[in-house]
């Protein structure tokens, strides 16, 4: 058996024995070297940035092109820092799992540090502030998922907590983005250097959400007096602060007790999931897909890594914001809603199982092949068809990635006009596409408002995944009844010319009676969901 903790430089073999790469630097010296010259912090020390970022690290750092590991920081869960860096060495073994049923077993070395970074520690939060004077610190990147930059409440009004730290100054921040900007305001009044802040949160115009919420902080603080007008112009100038774009997309899930399993079988010691008090799942462990996607706005005033020797694609602002429409709206969003409707109906409990269905495969080829690739933009940088091959190939099957449609079905309606919406105007707006020509976007909208239903397709109540419209939506839909006479019409007009929801009305783009016509076959009877897909295949294959 072998640990992560054991001398992976003079003891390749056992490791070797258990299938497990190793690096070839030497972990003590690289942690000298960061403490000497920090160059990377990341926020966020879960399961993405050990599977993900870490990766990055290690190969820059193998190939001679990074000279300091990453440091990490939460400031969420001090029992990430505790149970999963400490006791480990700072190691990370990352599992690749493969649709195949085949693993690639690695080891990475390139965290030097991991800190539970909140004034709480005042030992770690002293560190952390240390690092951010440090002139040769580039880059602080996040994975911290989107409410981690939230300060405002459902409303629209400020939260409680930022109001506490607007009202209380720099000294004792209780929020994530109050506790960054007082970091940062340590940097300024320690030489003012350069610095980019690169969000790598799976949200479309991350860098922006970043920049706004760092800087909502700062001009509170200074109304309150507790920060000068050159404070401000430090975190404004382009060339002092920057706050990149980026589309980021790997699949990074819980740790599964499966490869902990298999691990455990294969002569690894440290396989035991940990779930910590914070409901946070993390493991010694990672596990993840083998399809991944990192593409950035190369703005760094303060220079940075070679990412790009570690695939990261570095490109202009424009074509970030491309790659993100295409992912979003054509290549992968769209089919995996589309999965997580049907799914639910057809109660399915993984995506990699629907995958196995060649029907509901069908649908998502239909959306993602005919429909969506003729009216993508291109950002040149990913191929879409390629994008979406991966997808149907790779990743969606893949039985190690435990993702169900369930989780997917969560604020579909939040989610429907950006993924469907906006390739329905893409039809409306340009010349020689007519959008009453599309079939199954249609037939998935006809599908959600089954799903609004909560009746399966057996007739059986299901409970739907939450939904801030649910309520609402469902007040059109529930006093349906399987079987029997309804005026669909009535029903869903209400809801198909509502642009808010799909980003048209439906029956001015001539896709309302559409969607009309499929859910009422929808609604015939036991297994009419089944059959309407099979229709809709059958006359498309003519």
């Amino acid at each position: 058996m072998v640990k992560l903790t054991d001398d992976y430089l003079n003891n390749k073999a056992a490791f070797a024995a258990a299938g497990i790469t190793v690096p070839t630097y030497d972990q003590d010296k690289l942690r000298t070297a960061t403490n000497e010259h920090p160059r990377w912090v990341h926020f966020g020390g879960g399961n993405l940035f050990r599977a993900f970022h870490a990766s990055i690290a290690n190969t820059l750092i193998e190939k001679g092109e990074l000279d300091s590991g990453v440091i990490v920081a939460d400031t969420y869960d001090d029992s990430v820092v505790d149970g999963v860096y400490k006791p480990f060495n700072d190691r990370i073994l990352r599992v690749v799992t493969k649709a195949d049923g085949n693993f690639d077993k690695e080891l990475f070395a390139s965290v030097t540090e991991a800190l539970f970074a909140t004034p709480a520690r005042e030992a770690d939060w002293k560190r952390m502030q240390e690092i951010f004077k440090a002139p040769s610190l580039q880059v602080v990147s996040f994975s911290i998922t989107e409410k981690g930059y939230n300060l405002k409440t459902v409303a629209g009004d400020l939260n409680d907590i930022t109001k506490a730290d607007l009202a209380a100054g720099p000294a004792a921040p209780k929020g994530n983005m109050a506790g960054l900007v007082a970091l940062l305001l340590g940097r300024f009044q320690n030489g003012a250097t350069p610095l980019t802040l690169m969000s790598t949160d799976n949200f479309s115009n991350n860098g922006d959400k970043l920049k706004d919420s760092v800087l909502t902080i700062a001009k509170g603080w200074k109304e309150n007096g507790f920060v000068g007008q050159d404070f401000l112009d430090y975190l404004q100038d382009s060339k002092k602060i920057s706050f990149p774009l980026s589309m980021i997309d790997r699949i990074t899930p819980n740790p599964s007790e499966t490869v902990s399993a298999k691990l455990k079988d294969s002569g690894f010691d440290d396989y035991k999931i940990i779930h910590t008090p914070k409901h946070t799942n993390i493991a010694p462990f990672t596990n993840t897909e083998e399809v991944h996607y990192l593409v950035v706005e190369d703005n760094f005033p303060n220079g940075r890594p070679k990412f790009e020797d570690a695939g990261v694609i570095l490109t202009d602002r424009k074509t970030v914001g491309e790659a993100d429409e295409m992912k979003v709206t054509t290549c992968l969003n769209p089919l995996h809603t589309s999965l997580a409707i049907f799914g639910s109906v057809l109660q399915f409990k993984s995506i990699s199982d629907e995958l196995q269905n060649k029907d509901l495969v069908g649908v998502i080829k239909q959306i993602g092949y005919v429909e969506g690739l003729p009216v993508v933009t291109d950002p040149k940088v990913i191929n879409p068809k390629e994008f979406i091959d991966q997808l149907v190939t790779k990743r969606l099957p893949n039985p190690y990635i435990p993702d169900t449609p369930q989780r997917i079905a969560t604020d579909t309606s939040q989610k429907i006009p950006v993924r469907y919406g906006v390739t329905i105007k893409q039809y409306v707006d340009r010349d020689g596409f007519d959008p009453s020509t599309l079939e199954f976007i249609p037939l998935t909208i006809a599908g959600w408002f089954r799903y609004l239903m909560a009746v399966n397709d057996e007739g059986e109540a299901f409970e739907p995944s939450p939904d801030p419209m649910m309520d609402d939506l469902k007040k059109y839909v529930g006093d349906i009844k399987l079987g029997e006479p309804t005026d669909v019409h009535a029903h869903l007009k209400d809801v198909l010319n509502n642009t808010s929801i799909f980003g048209q009305d439906l029956y001015a783009v001539g896709l309302g009676e559409k969607v009309e016509n499929y859910f009422s076959q929808m609604i015939a009877g036991k297994g009419a969901i089944v059959k309407t897909i099979e229709d809709a295949l059958a006359k498309h294959a003519k």
